[in-house]
């Protein structure tokens, strides 16, 4: 009897570490997907403020208020990224920025 539970408890041991270097292994697995999804929408973040400030100095002018509001926009969007994941989305470079170096005002001078 004692050589039973024993074996059971030294089983249950082992079933126990499995399952939990299992789940740390399907953690660190799944960490790097959740960061990449996690930049895909800072990216589409930033990329819809562009397209919205775009629109508003089209239909309203570049010193309008409709403009100065999507310029709010676009710089929070930008630090948003910033402050979460130390870089930013450079929609007319089309790639990642790790310096804190935009320029709210980079669309005036399109």
């Amino acid at each position: 009897m004692n050589v039973r539970k024993t074996l059971s408890t030294i089983l249950a041991k082992k079933s126990l570490l499995s399952t939990g270097a299992l789940a740390a292994a399907f953690c660190f697995t799944a960490m790097p997907r959740l960061n990449a999804e996690s930049y895909d929408r800072c990216q589409r973040r930033i990329q819809h403020a562009e397209h919205d400030l775009h629109k508003a100095i089209e239909r309203h002018g570049r010193h309008s208020r409709q403009a100065d509001h999507e310029r709010a926009e676009l710089h929070a969007a930008r630090e948003r990224c910033w402050n979460e994941y130390h870089r930013w989305w450079d929609e007319h470079e089309h790639r990642w920025r790790q310096e804190h170096d935009w320029d709210d005002r980079d669309h005036d001078r399109d």
